[in-house]
This record gives structure tokens, C-alpha cells and sequence, in this order.
């Protein structure tokens, strides 16, 4: 069964002044290759530098330590697939998968790099957002020698204001993510455990449909999702209703 632990909130302050009283600050939001969420996130895994970004075989670690190879993963998981293929048949393996909960918005203007104040998204996020990452590498889950760790987190973003809609919003380009918050740690050990990550909302009883409205995310990411999880016994169809089918957890 999944596992939430208590974040260790000293530590992830630790990891936040590293960053942040760093060269990065110098040079500014962003102008450094590795992305600030990132570096703090690799920070709090692992405070000592000499364990990062170590190089196995062909590939190269976020972290290698007494507890095996940590992996953070901030989006495209499917580019995760050939590190764990080989890093799991060395070691026990963790992909950290971050997950927003709230987030404050800060807008750049792109032609004078000026920046709004922050303000509060009304978006929330939930742990069933890590499905649609989770969906590009559902063979590893429950593999031997692999957990994910999903964390549950509040931050900062940075949008240039680049889009194509009259105020530059819609299809604007994110540019900076800085946590701010740490609020829990969700580990999946199991395919089984995938079903802690299902919203409450969700129908004992429940349609596609009914699936994408309580996940909040539609598209072939929400069918993706729904076939990883039947195909890991987490849900079943169980009849129709008219020419939609009907699904129950397991």
C-alpha cells in the first residue's frame, strides 16, 4: 500500500536558501541550465553535492546515495524509460514526480523583462495529476527496485508573457518554477497503490467521462490513463451504459 510521509520541512528549507543564496540569484531567474524546482528538489533528496549528477554506464544520475539512484523528473517521462531499464538492474531506483498544489503567478513582460506581482492561480492541484506523467512509464510501476515518489508541493511560476491571446496568456511560455512550500511526500510501491492517487470525487461507479471531469485533464492523456489502470487491475469495466462503458475500482 502507498506510503505518505511527513515532509521534512527543515530540510526542504535547507535545500531552498542552497538554491536561492546561490550563484543562481547572481545570474537570475532562470539563467542557469538546470531549472531552480529541479536543483531544490535535488537538494532535498541529497544535500551533498559530491552525490549529484553521477555518471552510470551511458547514462547520468540526479542523485546516487546510500539508499540507491534518485531520479527527478519534472515532465516527460517517457524520456525516463531507458535510464530505469538500465539503473534498476544495478540499484533500487526512486523517480520523484513533483505535483503543484497552489501556485502564484508571475507574469514577464518579454520585451522589458518587467514582472507582476505574484497572485494565487485558482487552480489546485491533486496527486491524480501525476497519472498523466505516470501513464508514460506504467511498465516500471511496481517493478522491483522502483518506487515513485510523488510531492505534493506550493511554488512560484514564472510565464513570459509570449502567447497568442490580445493579453499574451493563452500559449504564454513558462519560464521559472521556485517552490516555496513542501506539504507531503505520496510513495507508490505498487500497481495496487495507484489507486490511492484516484480523486474522492470519482463515482463508485464511473464513465470516461466521469473520469476526465474528476481527474481535470481530458484528451487521449485521460485514455492513457484509464487503460494503465485497468491494465494494472486498479479498475475493471463493469457493464455499459448506453455506448459508454462503465468502470469500477478493484
Amino acid at each position: 500500500m502507498s506510503v505518505t510521509l511527513k515532509c521534512d520541512l527543515d530540510r526542504f528549507a535547507g535545500a531552498l536558501a542552497a538554491v536561492l543564496e546561490g550563484d543562481r540569484c547572481d545570474r537570475g531567474i532562470g539563467t542557469l541550465g538546470e531549472k531552480t524546482l529541479h536543483s531544490v528538489l535535488k537538494n532535498y533528496f541529497e544535500p551533498c553535492p559530491e552525490n549529484h549528477e553521477i555518471k552510470i554506464g551511458r547514462y547520468v544520475a540526479d542523485i546516487v546515495n546510500g539508499d540507491g539512484i534518485t531520479e527527478i523528473q519534472t515532465r516527460s517521462f517517457d524520456r525516463l524509460r531507458p535510464k530505469l531499464t538500465a539503473f534498476s538492474e544495478l540499484s533500487p531506483v526512486t523517480v520523484v514526480c513533483p505535483v503543484v498544489r497552489r501556485k502564484a503567478l508571475v507574469w514577464i513582460d518579454p520585451e522589458n523583462g518587467e514582472m507582476t506581482k505574484a497572485r494565487r492561480s485558482p487552480k489546485i492541484g491533486k496527486p491524480s495529476d501525476a497519472l498523466r506523467e505516470l501513464c508514460r512509464i506504467h511498465e516500471f510501476i511496481g517493478r522491483e527496485n522502483i518506487q515513485i515518489c510523488i510531492l505534493m508541493l506550493d511554488c512560484e511560476e514564472y510565464r513570459m508573457r509570449d502567447g497568442w491571446a490580445r493579453d499574451g496568456k493563452r500559449g504564454s511560455t513558462r519560464y521559472e518554477r521556485i517552490p516555496t512550500e513542501l506539504i507531503e511526500e505520496i510513495y507508490i510501491e505498487s500497481a495496487a497503490d495507484l489507486a490511492e492517487l484516484l480523486p474522492d470525487s470519482l463515482p463508485e461507479q464511473f464513465t470516461a467521462n466521469d473520469f476526465r471531469r474528476a481527474v481535470g485533464f481530458g484528451g487521449m492523456s485521460a485514455s492513457f490513463t484509464l487503460k494503465m489502470l485497468a491494465e494494472h487491475g486498479v479498475i475493471k469495466q463493469a457493464g455499459k451504459i448506453g455506448k459508454a462503458f462503465l468502470y469500477v475500482q478493484t
